[in-house]
């Protein structure tokens, strides 16, 4: 993805790891979350990263360990706007949350980060995630850069960059809308040629991962065994929940659905019976199909689960009842 994007956001030191052993660029990478410990926040200065900055004790902490090192950080300070995204999956902003600074809270701590001689990087405002609704992430987006003005003023500083967060959902579900991304590049375009001036050498970006990858990616399992339990079958794989957490429904979703899923091994065959898709493991949180319409399958039969390619590995429990984790291969498409 380094040479198709423009940067990257990481929210752990083990992500850290990851995109300097992938080479990247430390210079466009960001580090968001609420719980950095002093060893993320020493290592993310030595980097070089932008460190997205979650309250006013780490704040301080990042400052005094920068002192000790002798480094200058380069600091930006993540908002808890006073609103949230309309329809997101997940609320990330409004109201008490762990995430980020209050936003009437935010130009002092602005002002004492820039005083301090740290690199200013300025603000990262993400509202809500996994949303559908094109004119609601485009209100967001208003609002957003409306607080960001309000914000960048109170400060009394240019504002160098600022993150819009993101919001681009994906549908996973039969009746979803696929994101009308067209209506909000044209809203975000206008909003953009009409700035205020204390926004007008603002650098923005846009957090698109699961857009970007969730449809990539297929989770596939083997059918290891057929039953028939009350006149239900189960076909039961030998994966499950420990390596498709959100498929299996037990990643924030209120109401248990489907993820579009097939039998691969006879995908041009046409449904003959109601199934549910279970995994092996001793829980009955571990299904990934309640009751779908499938082709008759049986042992050695392969499932495939859709929209894998974001939360899908890394979310899960791959050491639960020691199954161990799947195995991730990556296909080029183009090759």
């Amino acid at each position: 993805m380094s040479e198709l994007v423009d940067g990257f956001d990481i929210a752990s030191g083990g992500e850290l790891e990851i995109v300097r052993e992938a080479g990247i660029d430390p210079a466009i990478v960001s580090f968001a979350g609420p719980g950095k410990r002093d060893a993320e926040l020493e290592a993310a200065i030595r980097s070089g990263v932008t460190l997205n900055i979650e309250s006013e004790g780490e704040a301080n902490r990042a400052l005094g360990i920068a002192n000790r090192l002798g480094l200058t950080p380069r600091l930006a300070i993540r908002v808890n706007p006073d609103f949230d995204l309309k329809g997101s999956g997940m609320k990330m902003g409004g109201g008490a949350k762990p995430f980020g600074i209050d936003a009437e809270r935010v130009p002092a701590l602005s002002r004492s980060v820039i005083e301090s001689g740290a690199e200013w990087r300025g603000f990262h405002i993400f509202a809500g995630s996994q949303a559908l609704d094109a004119e609601a992430i485009a209100a967001t987006q208003a609002q957003t850069l409306e607080l960001a003005a309000r914000l960048a003023k109170e400060t009394g500083h240019p504002l160098p960059h600022c993150n819009l967060g993101g919001g681009f959902g994906i549908p996973y579900f039969p009746g979803d809308d696929t994101l009308d991304i067209s209506f909000i590049g044209r809203a975000l375009s206008e909003k953009l040629q009409a700035l205020p001036e204390v926004l007008r050498e603002t650098r923005f970006c846009l957090e698109l991962g699961r857009y970007l990858v969730g449809e990539a990616g297929v989770y596939v399992a083997r059918i290891v065994d057929r039953k028939d339990s009350h006149g239900e079958v189960f076909l039961i794989t030998d994966g499950g929940l420990h390596h498709q957490l959100a498929a299996s429904g037990n990643f924030g979703t209120v109401v248990r659905r489907n993820y579009p899923s097939a039998i691969a091994t006879r995908f041009d065959a046409e449904p003959e019976e109601e199934a549910s898709i279970v995994g092996c493991l001793c829980t009955p949180l571990d299904r990934l199909a309640d009751k779908g319409g499938f082709p008759r399958a049986d042992r050695g039969d392969l499932v495939a689960v859709f929209c894998a390619g974001a939360y899908g590995a890394t979310a899960s429990p791959a050491n639960f009842l020691g199954q161990g984790p799947a195995r991730e291969i990556l296909v080029d498409a183009a090759a």
